[in-house]
């Protein structure tokens, strides 16, 4: 239990750490006054002031803030403060300090997935056969257990993902195969066939198969510094993709909602992890900063994709939306937000008394 809960603390300071790190970092750089910096929520535990910012960790952890001088556009301003109020920066400032926060999680995912790269390298799936489905095409064209594909159709394969790929777009058609059973090479066709299967989210697809399955075995491929740096950035781009796609299929009904987690949740899998090491706890630090990065660029008011729609709407036509459609925005965005997390507080119970 105190893995979980201190695992669980651990996660959400640094993932709001960063996201308000960046709001902080990019409104000093625009010349805007920071009255507050807080880590949580609620009553003030402790805190410091230096100069015009005080830097705090409140009570309740879900979350963070930072408070600009003149942040709310109907506020009264001293006019002292008007230099450094957010409200009379140009709006691009203003599209640059709220887009900070969620780019700053997306760049926390890049340093993670850099460093696990530049210390581990990366893990390759070797294109071996750890097994031959009966009556398959891979049968019939002779490949057996342990052979390991070279090429394909003249092509060099490195990896099981380049060989999946490759017979997922073959369309059918004969693929010629250079394989490697021990010390001997042989050259094999197979066709492959169309199936009925599942994807990552449920849905029935149809894809093309040859009939084996992978031996699990892997090589590590050391990269420099610009390979990790490559790597660390496709990565996050390929999770941010999919949980773009996951949300989606949730709003379309493809995906059940049951699968949306929250709080406890999350609390659960961060001691889950930090049990099973270092390396996959901060992997899993890193999934969850893409997480809040693509969560917090949703259109949804109050959240910063809200914030970011009307601050492009007054660059577009420009003037500033009006305080009070904005204000009516809001009231419908906090009323979303809690009854997201209304929702996710019963699918975390109802997992954990139900399932």
């Amino acid at each position: 239990m105190f893995t979980t809960i201190f695992s669980f603390v651990v996660v959400l300071g640094i993932l709001i750490f960063f996201h308000e790190l960046g709001h902080f970092l990019v409104a000093r750089l625009c010349g805007v006054g920071v009255e507050k910096f807080s880590l949580g929520f609620g009553p003030k535990l402790f805190g410091k002031k230096i100069g015009r910012t005080d830097y705090i960790v409140s009570a309740m952890p879900l979350g963070g803030y930072v408070k600009m001088v003149g942040e709310n556009p109907g506020a009264d301003i001293n006019p002292v403060d008007i230099p450094v109020s957010f409200t009379h920066k140009h709006v691009f400032k203003r599209i640059l300090i709220v887009a900070a926060g969620p780019f700053f999680n997306f760049l926390l995912a890049v340093i993670i997935f850099f460093g696990i790269f530049q210390i581990y390298g990366s893990f390759i799936l070797k294109p071996v056969i750890g097994d031959v489905t009966e009556g398959s095409p891979a049968q019939q064209a002779g490949l057996q257990k342990n052979d390991q594909v070279l090429e394909i159709n003249g092509l060099a394969i490195k990896s099981w993902e380049e060989m999946a790929e490759i017979i997922t777009g073959s369309k059918g058609k004969s693929l010629d195969l250079t394989v490697r059973r021990g010390e001997s090479t042989f050259a094999a066709k197979v066709i492959p066939k169309q199936i009925s299967a599942k994807n990552i989210f449920g849905e029935e697809i149809k894809r093309y198969v040859i009939g084996i399955k992978s031996s699990g075995d892997t090589f590590v491929r050391d990269l420099n510094p610009f390979q990790a740096l490559s790597e660390s950035i496709i990565q996050t781009w390929k999770i941010s993709k999919l949980v773009v796609i996951s949300i989606v299929k949730i709003i379309q009904g493809t995906v059940s909602v049951k699968n949306i987690g929250g709080p406890i949740m999350i609390a659960e899998m961060a001691g889950q992890q930090a049990r099973e090491g270092a390396v996959n706890f901060i992997f899993f630090i890193a999934l969850l900063s893409v997480n809040l990065g693509v969560l917090n660029i949703l259109p949804i008011p109050v959240l910063d994709g809200g914030h970011l729609i009307f601050f492009f709407i007054e660059a577009a036509t420009g003037h500033p939306v009006s305080i009070r459609v904005r204000e009516i925005a809001q009231q419908a965005g906090i009323f979303i937000l809690i009854l997201l997390m209304i929702f996710v507080f019963y699918n975390d119970i109802a997992r954990i008394f139900f399932s």
